[in-house]
């Protein structure tokens, strides 16, 4: 099978398409043909050789533990190594496919729609009728975090570029606002929940815009690690000792998460949204793409 996999150079980490053997699933494992797979921050910071988390594709074939799914399923979720025609996956960390779903939507939804989900619903304790800003609403978890806070019945109030504006109006935000002609944290609106995906904001300036009781949910961070580290250490200590709530956190694979996503997407309270589509020979520019910080959604990575 042909796969992506990296290499060190003199010049640091390439990635190039490799012909490997077709991976054999563990006994809890099932080996998926992949459909389409989606590109997240992991797929390059990751140490491993083989990028690739979020998947969707059929079951082939199944490890003698498995008991929920079965060859010929279609499926998405969490695999390993998924920039490749077969990869493998833990049976929980996999869900049935809605037939309503492309394999191309199935596969920008795990990381960036559990996220999203986790964030709101998880850290945020979300209400309907509350008020919430998403900071960075244009991206992959954005993307979702609008469309799901709206099926949660909240008042969604989205920060993005100006290219973007349209998009995000489009999945159902309330009121969008450009950052290149608007300063949301100079606005007198106080909201009861803030998710940042951006760390572009001091927590300063987030704090004047929450209400007593609100809480910041933070999915993005500065890409400085100092700056990560002053961060997380202030957030930590004003949450000890103030009403308002600072939480950084990194998604959990759950397949019961996944599952309530799936639900919404059959309910159509949610419809992935894809920049770009990218055939697998093309996987290090789509990496390249995203990793600019300019990408719009979610970039996939296709198979014929």
């Amino acid at each position: 099978m042909k796969a992506a996999v990296y290499t060190k150079t003199q010049s640091g980490k390439v990635l190039a398409i490799q012909d490997l053997e077709q991976p054999v699933p563990k006994d809890d494992q099932v080996l998926l043909r992949v459909r389409a797979a989606s590109v997240n921050p992991l797929d390059w910071r990751m140490k491993k050789p083989r990028p690739g988390v979020d998947v969707a594709g059929e079951v082939v074939a199944i490890g003698q533990a498995v008991t929920q799914l079965k060859p010929g399923d279609a499926v998405f979720g969490a695999g390993r190594g998924a920039f490749a025609e077969y990869a493998c996956a833990s049976e929980t960390k996999l869900v049935l496919k809605p037939e309503s779903l492309s394999f191309e939507q199935a596969a920008a939804v795990p990381i960036a729609g559990l996220t999203a989900l986790q964030g709101l619903r998880g850290k945020g304790h979300l209400q309907p009728g509350q008020k919430i800003l998403i900071n960075g609403a244009a991206g992959g978890i954005g993307t979702f975090a609008v469309q799901i806070a709206k099926s949660f019945g909240a008042n969604v109030t989205a920060v993005c570029s100006t290219k973007n504006v349209e998009l995000v109006r489009s999945l159902g935000a309330d009121r969008v606002i450009d950052y290149t002609s608007e300063d949301f944290t100079r606005n007198s609106e106080r909201y009861d929940l803030i998710l940042d995906n951006v760390g572009n904001r001091s927590l300063s300036e987030m704090r004047r815009v929450l209400t007593p009781n609100g809480r910041c949910v933070m999915a993005g961070a500065p890409k400085q690690m100092g700056m990560v580290i002053i961060r997380l250490v202030k957030a930590f200590s004003w949450s000890l000792f103030a009403r308002q709530k600072f939480k950084f956190f990194l998604a959990d694979l759950d397949r019961n998460d996944l599952a309530a996503l799936s639900v919404l997407m059959k309910d159509e309270k949610v419809t992935p949204a894809i920049d770009r589509r990218y055939p697998l020979a093309e996987a290090a520019n789509a990496i390249a793409y995203v990793e600019e910080g300019h990408a719009r959604a979610k970039v996939v990575i296709t198979f014929e």
